[in-house]
This record gives C-alpha cells, structure tokens and sequence, in this order.
C-alpha cells in the first residue's frame, strides 16, 4: 500500500534521444510545457494501461481514472489481471487514446487508499466527468482498509508530441 503521496515536483524536461533519421530539432525549440501535456492527461476520459503478466507477457487494458496531484489514480477489483500484474511488477505504461497527439506515461502502479477528505474529496471531484457513464464514487470510497481498489500510478517519464517530430518532448522526475 503506498503511504507516501507527497505533491510531484515539476518534472526536468528535454529532447528524447531517437534513430537517425526522424527529423529531430537539433537544440530544444519547440519543447511542450508540462502544464499542456498535464491538461491533457486531466482532461482525457479513456486511458490505455499496460502491465506486464508474471510470465513476461504484455497486457493492456482500457480504464477510466483521473489524473490529480500529478499522479492517475483508478480503481477496481485487487482480482484484475491489471491489479494483479501491478503486483508482481509495478512498472506501468499509461497512454490517451490518441496517437497523434500522444502522451506515453512511464511509472509504477501501487494499491492505496484515499481518506474521506482531502484526498478523497478532490478524487471524488475529479471522477464527476464520469457521471453521464453512471459511475460517481462518493469521497469515502477509498477509505476502507482495503482502499475500496484504489491505485495510483507515479510517474517517473513522460514523453508526449503534439506535432511530431518538432515538439517531441521527455520529462523526467
């Protein structure tokens, strides 16, 4: 169960290394801003997941979640394939659904829980985009000693395009 959920520090941000041959900017011209990339990681409403199997195989999964305090925090059963993957090995990707405009997520998948405020009740506030879906979970969810399924993936690299290749953008924490 992760306990520590400090604020994120602003990611450092640079130019990926890529083969010969992609038209890469030679200096940092055109590097994203964090802050566009995050709108769009809090505004998505589909994300990919992928975790690995315990016998090395891939596995992606689409999942509803929500991007606050620089993290994505989704819930479900501990009994998932994804869940239970994350518990094997917490390396995780996370993606949006497009691919064009691409933001790839790079981090570790870990169970907690959400106390009834605070934490819970911004989570609560992020999840209402979900509402139209039929899914609005009250503030206490998360707040069992089982943490009612709550994961939070912690990011440790970002790469994301917005306009590939000119604005190729890694950040890293």
């Amino acid at each position: 169960m992760l306990t520590d959920l400090t604020p994120m520090p602003a990611p450092r941000r640079d130019r990926p290394v890529l083969p010969e041959g992609y038209g890469l900017p030679d200096d940092d011209s055109g590097l994203l801003e964090w802050a566009e990339v995050e709108s769009r990681l809090q505004a998505s409403h589909h994300y990919w997941l992928g975790s690995v199997r315990p016998d090395g195989r891939p596995h992606a999964i689409p999942r509803w979640g929500v991007w606050v305090d620089g993290r994505f925090w989704y819930d479900g059963s501990p009994a998932t394939r994804h869940a239970r993957n994350a518990e094997h090995n917490p390396s995780v990707t996370l993606t949006l659904e497009d691919g064009k405009e691409a933001v790839v997520v790079e981090g570790e998948s870990h169970a907690t829980r959400a106390d009834a405020t605070g934490l819970g009740e911004r989570l609560s506030v992020a999840f209402a985009k979900y509402h139209d879906d039929g899914y609005a979970p009250a503030a206490d969810a998360w707040a069992g000693d089982d943490g009612g399924g709550l994961r939070v993936v912690t990011p440790s690299r970002v790469l994301a395009w917005f306009s590939f290749p000119q604005d190729v953008t890694r950040f890293r924490w």
